[in-house]
């Protein structure tokens, strides 16, 4: 399969839409179904890696097929892998590249011919598809867009050093009131209380039944308690 772009293969006018390779009559035998996607190509002159696209190239038949590559404008774009076959039943991506992404050539049309014939049947053209292409302007104008860095020389290394990260200066948890102070600090002293209370169920004390606590609230005084604790460490 060759590579490259197609210089000596260029359609001209309608005249050449009824004729096979090399100036060959087209067939008269049966029509193969051209399946290719996608139907038409838009390249984009913003694309960092180029404008590109890849066009894949089904063979829906049982036998292997020739395809050929043709293009209106042959110097516009570079076509890899533009000549070949299609083993039965499947497929290939065809890469197309558009080398002159110029002002002048935006929303310009193009057109781009599959044609597929026969193995070992010289000149026999069994099917042909012609797909469109366009090159779009960018979305932004290039001097607002980011253009990347040059590659620094091989020879001549270049080495810069990251930025320093920043680090954000740590804002100061502000001193709590006195009044909220002696709230916090009467709640720890009863929730202190409730923890050293006996159980309800728990025998032996001297203190009267009204004094004692169940487990439930000790946990609560517990939870309570905790939290207080966080705060005046904050603090």
């Amino acid at each position: 399969m060759r590579r490259g772009a197609l210089q000596d293969q260029e359609l001209v006018g309608s005249g050449a839409l009824g004729r096979g390779p090399r100036g060959a009559p087209a067939s008269s035998g049966p029509v193969v179904p051209v399946l290719v996607f996608p139907p038409d190509l838009v390249f984009r002159a913003d694309q960092r890696s180029g404008p590109r696209q890849l066009l894949t190239l089904y063979n829906p038949t049982g036998a292997a097929l020739r395809f050929r590559v043709l293009c209106t404008a042959p110097t516009k774009y570079t076509v890899f892998d533009a000549e070949g076959y299609v083993k039965p039943q499947s497929c290939i991506d065809i890469v197309i590249r558009h080398v002159a992404p110029i002002p002048s050539h935006y929303d310009v049309q193009d057109r781009f011919r599959i044609e597929l014939s026969q193995e070992g049947a010289e000149g026999r053209v069994v099917g042909r598809k012609d797909i469109t292409s366009v090159l779009r302007a960018p979305t932004y104008p290039l001097e607002l867009q980011g253009q990347p860095d040059p590659a620094p020389c091989p020879e001549h290394p270049s080495w810069t050093a990251p930025a320093p990260a920043r680090h954000l200066p740590e804002t100061p948890h502000p001193p709590l009131a006195t009044s909220s102070f002696l709230l916090f600090l009467l709640a720890g002293v009863v929730s202190m209380a409730f923890l050293l209370l006996p159980l309800q169920d728990e025998l032996g004390s001297q203190l009267p039944q009204i004094l004692h606590v169940s487990l439930g609230q000790k946990l609560v005084a517990a939870y309570v308690l905790g939290l207080l604790t966080m705060v005046f460490l904050r603090s």
